[in-house]
């Protein structure tokens, strides 16, 4: 029952992503600025950092398969998200040997992930003719509001779960031992 917990989670997230913007107070959705929740994401960073094993990838694997379904559910292309959460998940995994487990670092990790996730989405949209909005006015309107929404949300999250990740890594380091 404890393997479903992870998957559960992300689901959650998932589904909230999607409300996400309703949830918020108009007041602190600005008019031109548009807000990409990427919960899921931040979710991942912190399986990365406090649940995977160094011979495991959890995190690069729940990214393909919950990015596909964000792309089959809110996206007209198949393939952007979980290609992108793949992609950034796997370099924060590689990343995260040489910064410390801390709030800092997961904060600068998930800064790192965020950037390269949406710049990522927002150039294979740009590639297939989705957006044309300038470069410009995607870091000025779309990328700032996204990395302070989503590390607000990791700092929120962070001391939530992160205890609970780690707990349930010392179990899959038990389970292994006794396997």
């Amino acid at each position: 029952m404890k393997r479903l917990y992870l998957p559960l989670i992300l689901f959650f997230l998932m589904t909230l992503e999607g409300v996400a913007l309703e949830l918020l107070p108009a007041k602190l959705v600005i008019n031109n600025s548009w807000i990409i929740p990427h919960w899921v994401f931040m979710f991942l960073v912190l399986i990365a950092v406090y649940y995977d094993l160094e011979s495991s990838h959890f995190s690069v694997i729940y990214g393909v398969i919950f990015g596909l379904l964000i792309d089959i559910v809110y996206t007209g292309v198949l393939g952007v998200y979980m290609f992108s959460y793949a992609f950034s998940i796997s370099i924060i995994y590689g990343l995260k040997k040489m910064i410390h487990a801390n709030i800092y670092g997961v904060l600068f990790l998930g800064l790192i992930g965020t950037v390269l996730t949406d710049i990522s989405i927002n150039f294979i949209y740009t590639v297939v003719g989705m957006t044309d909005m300038g470069w410009g006015n995607y870091f000025l309107y779309r990328l700032f509001p996204t990395i302070l929404a989503n590390l607000l949300f990791l700092i929120v999250l962070y001391p939530l779960i992160t205890k609970q990740l780690v707990e349930w890594r010392r179990e899959q380091i038990n389970r292994n031992r006794i396997l």
